[in-house]
């Protein structure tokens, strides 16, 4: 089948796609998005994490087929500007050092950009609660909480 949808704000299509492949398949291995990590294939992780029109989903959950017409949006469509620049979360978990592995990563940001949309001052436990979904085998956590407060105090210094 053909599916066509709307990836990081550009129209794509993916030929040939079989009805149970997952949404996270066609991301990363049709249209060449590596930033959207395949770990658990279970939902348990959070490393796939991307939104669906507008609502953060484990990618290796969705089929492929219930895109179609929809809008897709993975760690890389959060760049800044065509260059590739970084937006402010991606900066802020880099400056902290809660890159580690990096394998993780894409899904912190992700839940980290959804949490900070929706509650733009969280507090510790509601970043806890916000990041709960993700696992991450390398660090102790602390880093990548630096990383959600950095980004939550420039992302207010920027939005009144």
């Amino acid at each position: 089948m053909r599916l066509t949808f709307d990836v990081n704000g550009v129209g794509q299509q993916a030929d040939d796609v079989w009805p149970g492949e997952s949404l996270l398949y066609v991301l990363r291995e049709r249209m060449g998005l590596p930033g959207t990590k395949n770990a658990c294939e279970q939902g348990e992780c959070g490393s796939c994490s991307v939104y669906l029109d507008g609502t953060l989903v484990c990618a290796c959950l969705v089929a492929a087929p219930q895109a179609q017409g929809r809008a897709v949006r993975t760690v890389e469509g959060l760049a800044t500007d065509s260059a590739g620049g970084l937006d402010h979360i991606q900066q802020a978990f880099v400056e902290t050092g809660a890159v580690q592995c990096g394998f993780c990563t894409p899904g912190l940001i992700m839940a980290t950009d959804d949490l900070l949309a929706n509650t733009p001052t969280p507090s510790d436990a509601e970043i806890r609660e916000a990041l709960a979904g993700n696992l991450c085998r390398c660090t102790g956590y602390e880093k990548i909480l630096d990383a959600v407060r950095l980004a939550a105090s420039r992302r207010t210094e920027v939005t009144p």
